[in-house]
């Protein structure tokens, strides 16, 4: 495991947060099998371990009282899986030593754990309201755009081409995250505003001299309680965008390519086509039909 996370840490310099949270996964992975060696752990000794991890339940964060803690929840599957995860990379990073992988053999669990929020127009309207900056021109990007929070954080002053329209992201595990993203007015006059104001390579920077903000999470809580809107995660403003982009008849191909996804798969949860959507398209297979 030191091994590998010495290897993670290189391997994704560029997407720190990947190599955190592989750090994150493998405390339980070591808690449970200890100084085994990886050619004594069994699939069925995977499959104990994934029980064991999906009984146990979160440990309460911050000052809480003893009742509070009495009722915490169980962890979630997506943790679970998150730790299967690493350590099938981990047998696959020693496939040499270890041919035969036994995660592989593991079924994860299924999840169910989509936490879709889109804001209304007005909820927009109240939060960003409530916003200062930098939070405010975070949120206006990624609500007009649909980016990710963290390529907005990471934007650079070489890649905002205003003249044609257009942010260049380089980052991302796939060709399809590395893409254009085309902008709306909206969006080209918060990113004219960061560019005047930015006296480093990053639009947003950090506390830290050359790097991009990390995370604007406290500013954004306090902006919710403050606009008085139900809660929402800052993410939610990215599936907001990709639901109204779905409503207004970006077809789906499309719809994954500017929001950087690989598998068309991926944006179907933001297509929900009301009656009059299908009786429209009805229609207009009709008038196709009869112009033939």
């Amino acid at each position: 495991m030191k091994d590998f996370l010495e290897w993670s840490e290189e391997e994704y310099a560029a997407h720190p947060n990947t190599h955190k949270r592989y750090i994150t996964s493998s405390k339980a992975l070591l808690a449970y099998f200890g100084n085994m060696p990886l050619d004594r752990i069994s699939a069925d000794g995977v499959e104990k371990y994934k029980i064991w991890r999906s009984r146990q339940r979160k440990a309460p964060q911050g000052k809480r009282s003893r009742k509070a803690s009495k009722v915490t929840k169980r962890l979630k599957p997506a943790t679970v899986n998150r730790e299967l995860a690493l350590l099938k990379n981990l047998f696959t990073r020693n496939d040499e030593r270890v041919p035969q992988n036994p995660v592989k053999r593991v079924k994860f669990l299924e999840e169910h754990n989509e936490q879709t929020r889109v804001l209304s127009r007005d909820e927009e309207k109240l939060y960003l309201l409530a916003t200062s900056e930098p939070l405010r021109s975070i949120a206006r990007l990624m609500v007009e755009t649909g980016m990710r929070p963290e390529e907005v954080y990471r934007i650079r002053r070489e890649n905002v081409q205003l003249e044609q329209g257009y942010v260049f992201n380089p980052y991302g595990k796939t060709k399809a995250a590395r893409r254009k993203v085309w902008l709306t007015d909206a969006a080209m006059t918060v990113l004219s505003r960061r560019l005047e104001k930015a006296k480093h390579q990053y639009l947003f920077p950090g506390r830290v001299e050359g790097k991009p903000i990390v995370k604007v999470n406290a500013a954004h809580n306090v902006a919710v309680k403050r606009s008085g809107v139900a809660r929402f995660r800052l993410y939610d403003l990215r599936h907001t965008w990709a639901t109204r982009a779905a409503e207004s008849g970006v077809d789906l191909v499309t719809l994954a390519a500017m929001l950087g996804h690989s598998k068309i798969v991926m944006v179907t949860r933001y297509a929900h086509p009301t009656e009059q959507h299908q009786a429209a398209a009805m229609k207009r297979m009709q008038q196709h039909k009869a112009a033939m």
